[in-house]
């Protein structure tokens, strides 16, 4: 097991264009990191530079103590897991798990001991001398993720190794994945479009944008404390809520009405004119059935739509926003891989509520809850940068 430096590390193909653009990020041993970002965000590029497989343009690698920039691919002791699985079609699953050990010229018993421990950790033993054509996608990947695991790697890494399977099957293997890093304690970097897979595995997460990193942080931070606008589109399902928002004094005028803002979150906004406020579907709730120790606003609004789930329901409100909002929302669609951002409101309520499309409700809001995001910029004006990671590039606001 090691650590893994990357260090202003920059891709540039033959055109000059920038895939990976001076990213920075320290993974500790035993680190389950992710990387997660819409198409083209540099995030496989990335993981394939760390392997070997891309060459570096400019920056330092550091995999332990060793800079392995020059270092072959086979040199640098690293086991990695691909989208398609890369299994040998005429070989038995025992071949494909040992495969690594006989290029190594490993002693026969070795291989057998360390095959069979494999094996019995991914529960394959009855699979051991089938061909992965007989095999499901699950117990396919189980198998690539045995042949990494005979090298007795420094790290494990993993290219969305389960963009090919259901989603019943995916959610499976997400937990097969996550018990199996935390049991063998290794270095894993793992590489995901899937937000889902991205929240539920990682200790930290690195967002990237155009091959530029947006975000460093857990799970938890990311969710709570985006540093702009792409990052908390990007995280969360349904995704955040964006208004346009005009703050005066400690009072934000929202489309839907007025709302007293956290003093905090007030000072970051005097000044800034036009902003886009950010609110989470969940941050709201049916007046009648708020809780009523806590501090919020509450409005009445019209009701488009209303679906109902059992455990919750998901009301539709739609309001108008100016140009300058639409614009910002136009463009961090595409950001987003056309993810819609339309101009309605999308608000999480307990499955109990009555309220129906059609008629005004009552809806309570957590104010603390609010973003407040500069329109020309994304930035998010009011984060916590104390309980936000990392934000590189990002100016500090009083």
């Amino acid at each position: 097991m090691a650590s893994i430096n990357i260090q202003n590390l920059v891709k540039k193909y033959g055109d000059g264009f920038p895939a990976v653009n001076d990213v920075s990020i320290d993974i500790a041993d035993g680190e389950f990191m992710i990387l997660v970002g819409p198409s083209g965000c540099g995030k496989s590029t990335l993981l394939r530079m760390i392997v070997g497989l891309e060459d570096i343009t400019s920056g330092d690698l550091t995999i332990g103590d060793r800079r392995v920039n020059d270092l072959a691919p086979r040199d640098r002791n690293l086991a990695m897991v691909f989208q398609n699985y890369a299994l040998y079609p005429h070989l038995t699953v025992y071949e494909n798990i040992a495969f690594p050990l006989r290029l190594a010229k490993m002693d026969n018993a070795e291989v057998d001991r360390l095959v069979k421990e494999a094996s019995k950790t991914l529960e394959l033993d009855e699979h051991l001398q089938r061909k992965p054509g007989n095999l499901s996608g699950g117990q396919r990947q189980r198998v690539a993720m045995g042949r990494a695991i005979v090298r007795q790697a420094d790290a494990f890494l993993f290219d969305e190794p389960l963009s090919n399977l259901d989603a019943k099957l995916r959610g499976q293997m997400r937990t097969e994945i996550s018990r199996l890093q935390k049991k063998l304690g290794i270095t894993t970097v793992y590489v995901t479009h899937d937000q889902t897979e991205a929240m539920t595995l990682g200790d930290r997460v690195a967002v990237l944008k155009r091959g530029i990193l947006q975000q460093l942080a857990t799970p938890r931070e990311l969710y709570d404390n985006p540093g702009n606008l792409f990052v908390a589109g990007f995280i969360g399902s349904p995704p955040m809520n964006f208004l346009p928002c005009e703050v005066s004094g400690s009072t934000a005028k929202l489309p839907f009405g007025e709302i007293e803002l956290p003093p905090e979150k007030a000072r970051a906004a005097e000044g800034k004119g036009l902003l886009i406020a950010g609110v989470r579907p969940e941050s709201f709730e049916d007046a009648t059935l708020a809780p009523k120790d806590k501090g919020g606003a509450t409005f009445s609004t019209t009701v488009d739509v209303v679906e109902w789930l059992g455990n919750e329901t998901y009301a539709y409100i739609p309001f108008e926003a100016p140009p300058e909002v639409e614009k910002q929302l136009r463009q961090l669609e595409q950001e987003l891989d056309g993810e819609a951002l339309r101009t309605q409101l999308v608000i999480s309520l307990d499955g109990a509520s009555r309220i129906k499309e059609g008629e005004t409700a009552e809806i309570w809001m957590d104010a603390a809850k609010l973003h407040l995001f500069d329109p020309a910029t994304g930035e998010n004006l009011t984060v916590d940068r104390e309980n936000a990671g990392e934000i590189p590039g990002a100016k500090v606001t009083a």
